[in-house]
């Protein structure tokens, strides 16, 4: 019998999906996806394949269950960072670092490579967890809108088109030293391309 980690079942459960996913976050980084087996995520945790199966049946689960996690603590991540800020604009501001700097430390499949790698079910359920961030970003501009920081424009058209530009990973790959200045930028066009009143530096 497996040894149990924790207290009780559960918290062996969570801490193991814990590890194997401190394990999949490295391996993302340093392989890619493609390149990334079931066996080398186990055996790097430390966890035999019988018992890497029990959690995981396959490598398709390990990646819906991977990103439902981190977009769960991303989406806390991102509503107290917004709610400590008053102003819209600087709200604004904050969610377009938070999205690209996120960005930047990720290395799943973008978009289309990511649909492709994934059963249509599979692929819903990853995307469904980009609405409470979609819904974050609507707050933001309407609220900007109310306040008369940002010209009355529709939210249904600006938010796409902010999305897109934020997905792009030529934006975040660039040098370490060199991330900072291409976040300021990014920054600064979003709040130019929206009206922003005031742009911040």
């Amino acid at each position: 019998m497996p040894k149990i980690i924790g207290s009780s079942l559960g918290e062996h459960r969570e801490q193991v999906r814990a590890r194997v996913f401190d394990v999949l976050r490295n391996q993302l980084y340093e392989r890619g996806f493609d390149a990334i087996t079931l066996a080398s995520v186990a055996a790097e945790a430390k966890l035999g394949r019988t018992a890497m199966y029990n959690h995981f049946p396959d490598k398709e689960s390990l990646l819906v269950a991977f990103v439902e996690d981190e977009a769960t603590r991303y989406v806390r991540q991102l509503s107290e960072a917004v709610g400590a800020v008053k102003d819209p604009i600087e709200k604004l501001a904050t969610f377009v670092r938070l999205q690209l700097r996120v960005l930047a430390e990720y290395h799943v499949p973008p978009g289309a490579a990511l649909a492709s790698t994934l059963a249509p079910a599979a692929y819903r359920r990853i995307t469904a967890h980009a609405d409470p961030i979609t819904d974050k970003l609507r707050e933001i501009l309407t609220e900007g809108m109310n306040a008369g920081r940002l010209p009355a424009e529709d939210p249904d058209v600006l938010i796409p088109m902010i999305t897109s530009a934020l997905a792009n990973r030529q934006l975040v790959d660039v040098p370490p030293e060199q991330l900072e200045h291409a976040v300021d930028t990014a920054v600064r066009f979003v709040l130019r391309a929206v009206g922003a009143a005031k742009v911040t530096e």
